[in-house]
């Protein structure tokens, strides 16, 4: 919640600073004056010179009127004395692209005197927008009143929400006073993602089992050390040996379940992707990642973004991955959030990428990557060495943006990386990741047949 001033400024113990913020405040007031009070000020100025030229007094005194009006109503609307409230609220503060969100604006007139008429006006980017103008009549001492508007956005991104201002009218339209709230509010909008299929990969391990690449689901699961005795536990379950050593009766923790790791890899690199905006092939890549990290978080898997920086988020836990399922949701905000703004990246390899995934035991690694040439199809090809099962989506933007077929390089990439053991899909404009996903499933089998389109006709 913000609070302002309307207009009235801030006080001061000091007499002579207030004295000049005053005077500031004053300044401010009159540069406030409308179209009209400024033509009201001309045309009195201009009548009394003329009325004292020509020795008028009828034209004098109408002169005065005209200059002392706008003058009026400036010097009532700065000796104002209300405060007010604002607050805003999003709902959600985190929605797809294409998706609506709506914002909340509550105003409360916390001055025991009632307002006159007030203006809202929002700041929002042009990307979510026109700016939301709202007229509120009098509010009552302590009164509220309550407003809202709608954002959507085609692009992903962190948008800043605010500063709310204020705007103060006389009741002659003479003078105009506007204040600004310090709050504002981001909105986060993440790329759109998409249901996938329940199919399993060739070489994948379920979430949950006995799967050769795991990790230990820590938080909420039993440990592999004996614990103290709890009434209702099993006395088969006693470890004799720690009770002798702990002087307490101490029972065996029950097997812990071992949770499998995945590793989503987005290639950000400039070189890798040509076009852009919201249908260019980058952007279909950001939404594919966003998609397997939602489907396989809610697969039990552990999983971790990485980029061709060598950034993995969320970077905490085990090796970078989410140290246990019931962090499957925070996680799963951080890695969206962070694909909310991913650009692409200067660098010129995958290379960076390889030396995270070097250290080996890395479960499933699931790659959407651009334009790679043949040295990057050759460190490619050594990641699925540190991994238990590969699956790579290549997009070739130069299709993309001619809408022609797969040129015969990507041929050669992807049979570079079958060879190496990975599971290579290409990508062509229009195609959907859910059905893709679904023929990866049999990619291997079908490419063994001789498909050379990664199993699709």
């Amino acid at each position: 919640m913000a609070t302002a001033a309307a207009p009235e400024g801030q006080r001061e113990d000091d007499r002579g600073a207030r004295a000049g913020n005053d005077r500031g405040g004053l300044r401010a007031t009159l540069g406030g004056l409308t179209t009209r009070g400024r033509s009201f000020l001309a045309a009195g100025v201009a009548a009394a010179i003329c009325a004292y030229v020509l020795g008028q007094g009828d034209l004098l005194r109408v002169g005065l009127l005209l200059a002392v009006l706008p003058l009026i109503c400036a010097g009532v609307l700065h000796r104002t004395r209300y405060r007010v409230a604002a607050s805003r609220r999003l709902s959600p503060q985190r929605v797809p692209v294409g998706s609506e969100a709506r914002v909340h604006l509550r105003m409360d007139n916390v001055s025991r005197l009632p307002t006159g008429l007030l203006m809202l006006q929002d700041h929002v980017p042009y990307m979510l927008g026109p700016r939301p103008r709202f007229v509120l009549d009098r509010v009552e001492a302590g009164g509220r009143r309550e407003v809202s508007y709608r954002v959507r956005s085609d692009l992903r991104g962190r948008f800043p929400l605010g500063p709310l201002q204020l705007r103060l009218n006389d009741p002659f339209g003479m003078c105009e006073l506007t204040r600004s709230f310090s709050a504002y509010d981001t909105l986060t909008v993440v790329p759109r993602t998409e249901a996938l299929p329940a199919v399993k990969l060739a070489g994948e391990a379920a979430g949950y089992g006995d799967g050769r690449q795991r990790s230990l689901a820590l938080a909420g699961d039993d440990d592999v050390i004996p614990r103290a005795y709890r009434h209702g536990d099993d006395l088969r379950r006693v470890h004799w040996r720690s009770t002798a050593r702990y002087g307490e009766l101490m029972v065996r923790r029950e097997e812990q379940p071992q949770r499998a790791r995945c590793t989503v890899l987005l290639d950000t690199r400039r070189i890798a992707f040509q076009g852009a905006g919201p249908d260019s092939a980058f952007e279909w890549a950001v939404s594919g990642a966003a998609s397997t990290l939602v489907h396989m978080l809610e697969r039990g898997y552990a999983v971790r973004l990485l980029t061709d920086t060598g950034t993995a988020v969320p970077g905490e836990g085990a090796e970078g991955f989410a140290s246990s399922a019931q962090d499957s949701a925070e996680a799963a905000g951080l890695m969206m959030d962070t694909l909310a703004v991913v650009d692409h990246s200067d660098g010129a390899g995958l290379s960076r990428a390889y030396d995270v995934l070097r250290g080996g035991n890395e479960g499933l690694l699931i790659a959407f990557v651009g334009d790679i040439d043949e040295e990057q199809a050759a460190v490619a090809a050594r990641m699925r060495q540190r991994s238990g099962a590969a699956v790579a989506f290549v997009l070739d933007s130069g299709t993309w943006l001619t809408g022609g077929a797969v040129s015969g390089a990507v041929d050669e990439r992807l049979r570079q990386l079958r060879e190496a053991g990975w599971t290579a899909l290409a990508v062509r404009p229009g195609d959907r990741l859910s059905e893709r996903w679904q023929q990866a499933g049999g990619a291997r089998a079908e490419t063994a047949a001789g498909d050379t389109y990664g199993g699709w006709s």
